[in-house]
Formats: C-alpha cells, structure tokens, sequence
C-alpha cells in the first residue's frame, strides 16, 4: 500500500473551537431570537466548519448551547463529549467561567492564571472574536458572561494530565488551531512541556519522564516523586530532553523497559516502534555473548544479564548529548515487563 492509496484520517476539532460554536450560537440565541441548525465558526488559520447543535436551553436573560465533540480519526478522550457554553449580559466586558466539568488552575506554570478556569489563550481569543462579531451584527454591547462546561468532564479529566498540572475539578478547554490531527505527536509533546512548566513554576528539583504505567510506578516509588514531578514522556524521549534543555530542572529521571531505553542508548529520539528498531548487531558488541539472533531486548539480556548495566550508561550519555550543557544531572532506571529493575545510572 503507497501513501496514495493509504486511508485519509479524519480531523476533528478541540474543545476550544466547540466551546466558541457554542458561544456563538447561544448569542445568536440571546440576541437574535431563533435558534439555528447549525453555527459556521471562523478558525485562527481561515478554516470555517459548521457545527450542529446538540442541546439548547433558554432561561431569564440567558442561553446555553450544547456541541458535541468531533475528534476524527483521533483516540483523543474528549470525543463525543458535550461541551457547552452559557451566555449572559456581564457587567463590563467579557468574562469567562467554568461550569461543571471544566477545571480551576491551582498551580503556577500553566499559560492561565491560578484560580482562574482553565480555558486556555486561543479559546478565550476566539471566544472574544465572536461575542464582537455578534455584538456588531444584533446592535448589542459586547458585555458576556461565558460559562464553559462540559458533560462527565470531572470524569473524563481523570485521563488526562490535568491532575497532575494542578487543574482541578474537570478538563481544560483547548486548542491553538482549533483542528484536531488525527494521532498528533505535538498534541503530546506540548503536554509535556507544559509539566515541565508546572514542575519549575512549583520550585520541583527533579522530574522522571518515563515510556509506560509501570516504569512510571517503579520510578515515582523508588525516587519518591508527587505525581506533578511525573512527565508523561511516552516514546518522545527527545521532545522532553530538548524542551528541558531550554528550561532546565536540576534532576532529570528516565525510566522505561529496556527495549525502549536500548533505543535511546543507541541514539533514538523517538522510541516508538514504527520510528526507530533495536540494531542488534551493533549491541552484540557491547557484551561478551552472542546477542545478534536475538529477537528482542529482554531476550538479549537473559542471554547476557550484563547488558542491562551497559544500556543504562549508553543510554545516560545519549540523555547528556541532547541536553547539551543546560545544568541538569539525568539519570536512568531500566526495568523488565514485571517492573524489577535491572539497572540504573547515574542515581
């Protein structure tokens, strides 16, 4: 199969372009009096999707539209969710809050301030573009309260990040583009950074990135770590080394099973298996043993236990060449599928 005749993934759009559908439409509403099918919103970058209503509710003096979620061809956790937006006259300008299910920032760090809701710049922005262009059209002023809330977003918030970034009570409402990619890498990378960003703002000496659950449980018990000092790196071992290099904390973890963390050792940044293999001719040269048939490289450490010790090593100056000289002291944990470690550097 070509790259033409691969299937296309869909895109969807964020919770920040539903939550600004909703805001629109809810104006329409308040101001117009007709409830549309559908509300045609504008993007940062031009685009202009169409979204339907999924709920309305009216009261004294105020509407709420609901918007399902499109998330696309993205297993992104929101999809489907109701994000809904309440408009009301405010006292002056416009105010922005957060319903049920949307979260309040509780630590430093983050693009919004502390205490506030945790709907992020661009979505604000947008936000702000459409109660002016509605204010225009229907002769109002542009004085809003906009309560943003999401159905189930306490629970669904559970698998995201937000816990560990101090957003408490439901889901951030996001997005700088408004457009969901399908199977984003920069989706991920960029919650990443942003735990580094919390981990300095809260004063946090030292960070563990780690490849998977049980690493990450090994790691945060053997080290002690609160759950914000966890950085959920995944495969982008390289996305989390270079933005700490720009934004160093003193003490960098790296914890993953030891095929992920060969891949590092041997100069991958992204240690996905669809991105970078395991070259076992070139790690049969690191032990005494014949490693070159094997398989995998759990298979290749019971053949010669002492290859672990020399991943890690590998491994920790694979980490200090991407750091480069940013004042940060990394070390490593490797472990088997069971969770016992099988080596350390750098502790």
């Amino acid at each position: 199969m070509t790259d033409d005749t691969l299937p296309k993934l869909r895109r969807g759009w964020t919770t920040g372009a539903c939550a600004t559908a909703a805001t629109k439409a809810g104006l329409q509403i308040l101001w117009g009096g007709t409830v549309p099918p559908d509300v045609t919103i504008t993007l940062p970058k031009g685009e202009t999707p169409v979204f339907a209503l999924a709920s309305v509710v009216q009261g004294e003096g105020w509407v709420e539209v609901g918007i399902e979620k499109d998330a696309g061809d993205d297993p992104d956790v929101t999809h489907g969710a109701i994000i809904k937006a309440r408009v009301a006259p405010s006292t002056g300008g416009v105010k922005f809050c957060a319903g049920e299910g949307v979260g309040i920032v509780t630590k430093p760090g983050l693009p919004i301030g502390v205490g506030e809701p945790a709907i992020n710049p661009v979505p604000r922005a947008m936000m702000d573009e459409v109660v002016a262009e509605m204010a225009s059209e229907f002769g109002q002023m542009p004085d809003v309260e906009i309560t943003v809330s999401v159905v189930n977003g306490a629970e669904i918030a559970k698998k995201t990040w937000n816990p560990r970034l101090g957003i408490e009570g439901g889901l951030s409402i996001l997005g700088t583009t408004g457009v969901v990619r399908p199977f984003s890498c920069s989706a991920w990378i960029a919650s990443i950074h942003r735990g580094i960003d919390v981990a300095r703002a809260v004063g946090l000496s030292h960070v563990a990135g780690c490849t998977g659950s049980t690493s990450e449980r090994v790691v945060q018990d053997m080290l002690d770590l609160p759950d914000h000092a966890m950085l959920d790196m995944g495969d982008f071992a390289g996305g989390l080394l270079k933005y700490l290099s720009r934004h160093p904390i003193e003490r960098i973890t790296i914890g993953g099973g030891i095929g992920k963390i060969t891949k590092l050792a041997q100069g991958a940044r992204d240690l996905h298996s669809k991105r970078s293999q395991v070259d076992f001719k070139a790690l049969n040269e690191w032990v005494k043993a014949d490693i070159s048939t094997s398989n995998t490289a759990l298979e290749a450490v019971t053949i010669a236990p002492e290859l672990a010790a020399r991943v890690a090593q590998e491994a920790l100056q694979q980490v200090k060449l991407i750091l480069k000289d940013a004042p940060v002291q990394p070390s490593i944990v490797i472990i088997d599928r069971a969770g016992t470690v099988l080596a350390t550097a750098g502790l």
